[in-house]
Parts: C-alpha cells; sequence; structure tokens
C-alpha cells in the first residue's frame, strides 16, 4: 500500500522562529527532531506573502498569476485540479481540517468531490479564557499593533485555549478510527502563530528572552512605500525594546505551541503504529514581520526575509534514501506537489510547475533551482484584488491600517515580483524604484544603481523574464473543435445538399463517434485545402 502523507500547515510561521534553524530563544524540540530526522530546507521561499495565493499556489504547483489567484478574494475553483484531486484519484482517502483557505466556498460539491472527509471538530465544554485587553484607546501605540499577550494556562482537564488545540484533536481522532483499506492524505492547516500575537503562559515561559535575536530596527527610505505607510500607520515603531522583546517572545511562544502540537500527532503516529509509514511535510504558508522594520503582521506586496522564508520540513516514510538535517538548496512551495506525488509513486495528468524535492532530499549535493520567486500587489485599476471593502470597512478593524492604505491608489499596493539567487535578491515594482540586495548585508540597503552590481541586477532581470514566459499560462492538452455541425448544416446548404443529407451525415457521425470538427478536417485535408 502506499505511504500515509501529512501536511502539517501552520499559518505565518518565519523559519528563524525554529531552534535548529539558528535561533537560539526558539523552542521547537519536535520540529529539530524532525529536521535530524528528514530535512529542513534552509532556504525555501512562499510564493505570496499572504494567505489565500499562497495556499492556492502550493496546491496546484501553479504560480499566483498563472490562473490569477493574486487576491484574499479569489480561490480554487471547481475547474481546477490540485493536490486533492491528485491524492483522491490515486485512491486515497482524503481529509482536510475546516482550516483551508484554498477551495472556494460558494460550490459545496467541488468540496464533496475532492474531500472525503472534514475534521469533526467538538467544542469544549469549558469557558475558555479571555485574553488581556491590551489593545488600549485608538490613536493609541497598541491600538493596531495585534498585541494581546498572555492568557492562563489551563489545566489538563480544560483541553483547548483555541481553535486549534480542537483541530489536532479532531487529527487525532481520525488517525485512531482511519479506514484501514486505504492510504489517507491528511491536511491539518493551523491558525497558529498568525496574530493577534496571543499565548498561554507554560508556551511563554520556555522562551528566553535573554536569548534573542537582534531585531532588524530601521527602515531606510529605499524601502517600498507599502512599508513605510505602515511602519507609520501601524504606530509602533517608536516602541522600546523590551516591548518588542515581549511581543517576538509570545510569537516565539506561539510557535513553541504549534511545535507540542506536532508532538502530539507523531506520538499518536507512533502508537498507532503508522509512523513509519506515513510521511509528514510541516510548512507554513508565510511569514510575519514581528516587530522587524518596526512593523507587524504582514504585507501583501512586500518580500523580506522574514515574509518570504518560511519553514519546510519532510519525513519521508522509512526505507526512502534521505540525506538528513538542514539542506541549504533553493526551493519553493510549488515544489510540494512534485514532492507528493514522487513520494506516493504517481503521475498525476495535470500540468504543474512543480519540481520534485527527492533528488536533493536524497543528496544534499544534487542541485535544485537557480532561483525562488514570490509575487504579490496588484494593477491601479484592480481594486478588486486589494483587501478592502467599502461596505465593511472600519477604522476598528485591525486589518484598517493595511485596508486603508491599498484603498488609496496610490502606487503603495503597486504589483511586484521577487527574484531570490544564493546571494542576492531582486524585486521589480510596477509603480516604483526596483531594488536589489546583498542578502548577506541585510535588505535595507538598495543597489539597484550600483554600477559594481549592474551584471547581477541584469541577470536576475533575465531570470524574471523567463520566469515569466515559463509560467504565465496553461495551453489545455484537449484540443477544441473549430466547427459545430450547425456551421457544416449551413455551409452544406449554401452549396445545394439537401437537408435530408445533412440528417443522414448528423447520424453517421454520431454512429461513427466523430464530431463535426474531425468531419471537416478530414473533408479539408481531402480537398488539399
Amino acid at each position: 500500500m502506499r505511504p500515509n502523507i501529512i501536511i502539517v500547515n501552520p499559518d505565518q510561521m518565519r523559519a528563524d522562529a525554529m531552534r535548529h534553524m539558528g535561533n537560539p530563544a526558539a523552542y521547537t524540540p519536535h520540529l529539530d527532531e524532525l529536521a535530524r530526522e528528514g530535512v529542513s530546507f534552509a532556504n525555501a521561499s512562499c510564493q505570496n506573502p499572504v494567505c489565500v495565493p499562497s495556499r492556492c499556489s502550493f496546491l496546484t504547483g501553479l504560480y499566483p498569476h498563472t490562473l490569477g489567484h493574486r487576491t484574499m478574494s479569489y480561490l480554487l475553483q471547481p475547474n481546477e485540479e490540485n493536490l486533492f484531486s491528485d491524492m483522491k484519484k490515486a485512491g486515497y482517502y482524503t481529509v482536510s481540517s475546516t482550516r483551508g483557505d484554498f477551495m472556494a466556498g460558494q460550490y459545496p460539491a467541488y468540496h464533496r468531490r475532492l474531500i472525503d472527509q472534514y475534521l469533526m471538530v467538538k467544542r469544549t465544554k469549558t469557558k475558555l479564557p479571555m485574553p488581556r485587553n491590551l489593545r488600549g484607546r485608538p490613536g493609541s501605540d497598541t491600538y493596531y499593533s495585534f498585541m494581546n499577550g498572555i492568557i492562563p494556562t489551563l489545566t489538563p482537564f480544560e483541553n483547548a485555549t483555541n481553535m486549534d488545540d480542537l483541530t489536532v484533536d479532531a487529527a487525532l481522532h481520525f488517525l485512531r478510527h482511519r479506514p484501514s483499506d486505504r492510504p489517507f492524505f491528511l491536511f491539518l492547516g493551523l491558525m497558529l502563530p498568525h496574530p493577534p500575537y496571543q499565548i498561554e503562559q507554560k508556551y511563554y515561559d520556555l522562551i528566553d528572552a535573554e536569548k534573542l535575536p537582534s531585531r532588524i530596527k530601521e527602515l531606510s527610505k529605499d524601502k517600498p512605500k507599502m512599508e513605510q505607510a505602515l511602519r507609520k500607520e501601524l504606530g509602533v515603531a517608536d516602541w522600546s525594546e523590551n516591548r518588542f522583546d515581549d511581543l517576538r517572545r509570545v510569537y516565539l511562544a506561539m510557535c513553541a505551541k504549534v511545535d507540542d502540537q506536532l508532538g502530539r500527532l507523531v506520538s499518536c503516529l507512533q502508537e498507532e503504529e503508522i509512523y513509519d509509514e506515513t510521511a509528514i511535510l510541516f510548512f507554513s504558508d508565510h511569514g510575519d514581520y514581528t516587530g522587524d522594520y518596526g512593523i507587524v503582521e504582514k504585507a501583501q506586496n512586500c518580500f523580506p526575509e522574514c515574509l518570504t522564508r518560511i519553514p519546510l520540513l519532510i519525513k519521508p516514510p522509512k526505507g526512502m534514501p534521505v540525506d538528513s538535517g538542514i539542506n541549504q538548496n533553493l526551493v519553493e512551495l510549488t515544489d510540494v506537489c512534485a514532492t507528493i506525488a514522487d513520494i506516493a509513486g504517481i503521475t498525476p495528468e495535470r500540468q504543474t510547475f512543480s519540481k520534485s524535492l527527492l533528488p536533493t532530499m536524497k543528496d544534499k549535493t544534487a542541485s535544485h533551482r537557480d532561483y525562488t520567486t514570490c509575487e504579490g500587489g496588484r494593477l491601479p485599476k484592480e481594486e478588486h484584488c486589494a483587501e478592502y471593502s467599502k461596505e465593511h470597512f472600519s477604522r476598528d478593524d485591525l486589518y484598517a491600517p493595511r485596508q486603508s492604505i491599498q484603498a488609496r491608489n496610490n502606487g503603495e499596493h503597486t504589483k511586484a515580483a521577487m527574484i531570490r539567487t544564493e546571494k542576492y535578491k531582486y524585486i521589480h515594482r510596477l509603480q516604483e524604484e526596483d531594488e536589489f540586495y546583498i542578502l548577506s548585508e541585510g535588505e535595507n540597503d538598495n543597489h539597484i544603481h550600483d554600477p559594481a552590481y549592474a551584471d547581477e541586477i541584469a541577470r536576475h532581470r533575465a531570470y524574471m523574464l523567463d520566469w515569466y514566459m515559463q509560467t504565465c499560462d496553461l495551453v489545455p492538452k484537449e484540443p477544441d473543435d473549430r466547427f459545430s455541425f450547425e456551421f457544416l448544416e449551413n455551409n452544406m446548404a449554401s452549396m445545394g445538399i439537401p437537408k435530408a443529407a445533412t440528417g443522414v451525415l448528423k447520424l453517421w457521425l454520431k454512429l461513427k463517434g466523430k464530431t463535426a470538427g474531425q468531419f471537416a478536417d478530414f473533408m479539408r485535408k481531402k480537398s488539399g485545402h
């Protein structure tokens, strides 16, 4: 039987939130163990820095621009095949958490066709504790900070503090009562560490504030308008380092809870004696500013490492060769589809731009990609691509700064795309200055006009042109008929052929299983035209 496959997909987790990625303040023992047993990709990029476009991309193996999935409001449609349809066709029992953010909700038949079972979440009878109210009044420097702080640690009998706890409980219940006649494909989408920044005391206590790495404090004048505007309007840039440290400690504690939930999942797989025959993929959809540059949360058309560089860990089933540990290759979330297909031993018929990671998982020295990509933003007239609704906009909304910036339509939400190589990052912006960064020096000094890097900038621009040309569209493999029977009927009538003859032709075509287009092509070839 084919191996079971599980995707654990936290929301908004940055790669440097893990101990094995060099953050001494992080507490991620289960992820660190997964990296030792499998592979952790140090240079994995998401393809869009917000949720829905990223998820539509990694589930299809296509880029956000390929089919227009560039917004928070345009999800996968019934005609779009994806990872779930791949697994379903291969005989897998498909299961998903209700936390998805990838399939259009107005098509319930689409969901039923692709997903055999949604995880059944059972509400706890315990009243969940409310967070402290740290938001403050409008105009204060906490109003848009997303900082909610610490909530009490529950007793062992109080089994949930948020939806993730209930979702993981449901996943464990499924594993204990899974079908025995076929392998399963489980997508486990989690809310954490998505802001608001809020966590139980016991996880907060795991993070040593003294070991927090340095924060990127400044935002240079060369950075894009969106980041300049967010830094100003979120109102947190002038916080003391102690306050930023507390926010960052809460965020790492949220990641520690995600790690704990992964540990519960692994323990259950081991108890059920199916750990060895199960592949686990752990990756986030995008990252989080977490105070870097004096900004919190995320931005749709900005591409600093804290947003685009995400965790991607893969533990293959037992018996599959693996060069374990940290892998430095450049990889993308688009690569998930081909990798899962390779692990499952299947060959999907649909077209993707995905590239299997198994060769570099077997040998770290095997090259994978020359560059990775990310994209976001919109054209000036694409107001429907903004995360903004005039009908529902409120200054009280936590996302009001980002929404109002996008609504101004003055170039801050401009369409942009990133090419990242081993040493450099190039960003092309339609309504602003392009950017070029030397990654070893950080991302505050824009070298786009530096003559010393003219050749590298030209090389990265050529990469971007090649990338767009290779991925800008998909041509359907099934050809369409160029002619209808009505066309033939009218054409024959114009030549004086009796209507009875066209009826005979229609019947003959039906018996032969031929279309009018095929008959027209045959006649054209016979006549030499």
